[in-house]
Formats: structure tokens, sequence, C-alpha cells
């Protein structure tokens, strides 16, 4: 089994910051993206940020210059740095890995979710 652990999220007045942690545990062979994804109320999941065990990133468009995604193999953990938040940012934050296991599997983890809410 793989866990993902996540920490960091809470409530911010607009134009703050909060930094978001996501570690994997367990049967782990190889990792491959991980990454953020979120969702609003009444609205579908979006990526927010992935990196590639080389370390290429994806930012979704509305968090580009805002929001720094970073990972550290050796932990397999990634950060999610996010600046210049907005009441839109609100969400539940999820973090997202694509896992091969110790048996060879591939598969996709998700964490339990973190809010982040962003106050006017």
């Amino acid at each position: 089994q793989v866990q993902l652990v996540e920490s960091g999220g809470g409530l911010v007045q607009a134009g703050g910051s909060l930094r978001l942690s996501c570690t994997a545990s367990g049967k782990i062979f190889s990792i491959n993206a991980m990454g953020w994804y979120r969702q609003a109320p009444g609205k579908q999941r979006e990526l927010v940020a992935r990196i590639t065990n080389g370390g290429s990133t994806d930012y979704a468009d509305s968090v580009k210059g805002r929001f720094t995604l970073s990972r550290d193999n050796a932990k397999n953990t990634v950060y999610l740095q996010m600046n210049s938040l907005k009441p839109e940012d609100t969400a539940v934050y999820y973090c997202n890995a694509g896992v091969t296991t110790l048996r060879g599997h591939y598969l996709d983890y998700w964490g339990q979710g973190t809010q982040v809410t962003v106050s006017s």
C-alpha cells in the first residue's frame, strides 16, 4: 500500500501565502509525476501543478507566476508554495502521485485533501 500525507492548508487573507506539503510512503518502487489538484464547491477537480521525477513542471494558467511546485525525490515529497493568494483559490487541495509499486503495478494515488480558504 501507498499513502500520501498532506499538510499546510488553512485560512489566509487575500494576498497572503501558504505552503502545502505532501509525502508519499509505503511500498514504493518509484514515483513518476507528483502534484496537486483542487476542487472548489460545485466545480470539477482541476490540476493546479505537477512535477515529474525529472523536475519538469506544469501549472494551471490561473496560478502561473504565483504558485511554485518543488520536489524532494529523496523524501518522496512535493511542496506547493502559494503566494498572492486570491479568494478564487479557495478549494480542497488534493495531492496526487503516479506510483510504481514494489510489485510492479503503476497506480494513481490521492491524498485525503486539505482545505485552503482565502478570505477577501
